[in-house]
């Protein structure tokens, strides 16, 4: 039963994450603690099977990751707050191959963005903004991008019988 709940807990904050990043390109302090929260009160009983020795390294490999992004002011704080939870949550083993698919999902978004527009490449750089923006929107919502594959292998393990 605590793994249902587990289960709940996690796709429900994954979900709510990215509806606030696709319509507010932000995410509120308060849904990152509660996913910490409840990952480390979850933690042994999570859909992902991560212990709390796991999810402590997942936090701090999260974090230290994607922290420089944010100090060269390509990535928002809230995109690392939120890696660093999905590493309480998943462990430091999952954290490579949700970055690799995140980029690839925001690639794709910003090469749509860039051709609807017809924004042409080269003015993204002539700017002055440390972020691309088209049409006045920055143009990835990154968080989002990070939790849509962390969700999608929760349901895969629920589907496949992959959790015990």
């Amino acid at each position: 039963m605590i793994l249902l709940t587990g289960v709940g807990v996690f796709l429900a904050w994954a979900v709510l994450v990215a509806l606030e990043d696709i319509r507010h390109r932000r995410i509120p302090n308060s849904l990152v603690i509660g996913g910490f929260v409840s990952a480390f009160v979850l933690a042994g009983h999570n859909p992902f099977g991560i212990s709390m020795n796991q999810a402590l390294i997942g936090v701090l490999i999260g974090f230290l990751s994607l922290f420089p992004f944010f100090v060269l002011r390509v990535m928002g704080a809230a995109d690392v707050k939120v890696f660093a939870v999905l590493g309480a949550w998943c462990g430091p083993h999952a954290l490579l191959w949700l970055w690799i698919i995140a980029s690839l999902l925001a690639f794709a978004h910003a090469g749509t963005l860039v051709f609807a527009t017809r924004t042409p490449v080269s003015a993204l750089w002539q700017r002055r903004s440390p972020t691309m923006q088209i049409a006045g929107f920055r143009a990835s919502p990154y968080a989002a991008f990070l939790v849509i594959p962390a969700a999608l292998w929760c349901l895969y393990r629920i589907a496949t019988g992959g959790m015990q």
